[in-house]
């Protein structure tokens, strides 16, 4: 039986509307967008998340509360900003991510462990707005099939102290039909695809925020044939041994997604005695 806290959560027109957009805001094509979740016990995340939310979590098959964590890499096609339209940089980035409550507004938003980012303008994110962003070199091997509507081969590697990665996808090219936990698909897809707003510990121990609209994922179904996930290992949320076994594998060939700037500083968000340096 699925969480209550699930119940009611539909792509509604509030959710696929994208907010105005101003000179500062960023537009981007993203490729090679995935989003693989892992099914884990709570407690192993609990440690890595600011007491003030709560993690979004669902019941496994033994009654245990489990919550998805996710990696999700893609590759910049084209980032640019609305008021530089010409100016453009192509870049690979993979988010790592788990999923939460707000204790005191009831919204959701889904909490960065950090980002890596194949550029040297990571220095902005990192120096000027103390995100939790990291520089590694990230390479796609990955073809395509538009015919088919499915990649042929996927596979990402990525070369980073702080989060390696070796990955390689097998795309079903068919539609997601469930995702194991819940019911009712479009609950799922809501929560794993479509989080609006991100908050983070930043460089400095206190709370930021960041917002981005995209319009509704039309993702496939895959499955992981490699996955050696360094930071997942690191913290505990995944071991190696595990990371072969996902809860879900979506994969969707190309996106729009717009990304409001500056981050700021997430409303209650202090200095944190109990941040983790990752």
């Amino acid at each position: 039986m699925a969480s209550e806290a699930f119940t009611g959560l539909r792509f509604t027109a509030e959710l696929l509307t994208r907010p105005p957009v101003s000179g500062r805001d960023v537009l981007a094509t993203l490729e090679h967008f995935a989003i693989i979740s892992y099914a884990v016990p709570a407690d192993r995340v609990r440690p890595h998340v600011r007491q003030a939310f709560d993690l979004d979590c669902f019941p496994g098959s033994n009654g245990r509360p489990l919550v998805w964590v996710s990696m999700v890499p893609f590759e910049d096609q084209d980032f640019r900003f609305v008021a530089l339209p010409w100016l453009r940089f192509r870049f690979g980035q993979t988010n790592y991510r788990t999923y939460v409550i707000d204790r005191s507004t009831g919204r959701r938003a889904v909490w960065f462990f950090g980002t890596t980012l194949d550029s040297w303008t990571v220095a902005v994110p990192r120096y000027a707005w103390k995100l939790p962003w990291h520089r590694g070199r990230i390479h796609f091997d990955c073809d395509y099939d538009a015919l088919a509507g499915r990649y042929a081969r996927y596979r990402m590697t990525t070369r980073s102290d702080w989060a390696p990665v070796e990955l390689e996808l097998e795309d079903s090219g068919r539609p997601v039909a469930a995702l194991d936990g819940l019911p009712d698909l479009e609950q799922g897809l809501v929560t794993l695809t479509h989080p609006l707003t991100g908050v983070y510990y930043r460089r400095d121990g206190r709370l930021g925020t960041y917002s981005i609209w995209h319009d509704r994922l039309r993702c496939t179904s895959g499955r992981v044939i490699q996955a050696r996930v360094g930071l997942f290992d690191r913290l505990g949320l995944v071991p190696y041994d595990e990371q072969r076994q996902p809860h879900s594998v979506l994969i969707q060939h190309r996106t729009e997604f717009t990304i409001y700037l500056p981050p700021g500083r997430y409303p209650g968000g202090g200095r944190s005695q109990d941040r983790k340096e990752f």
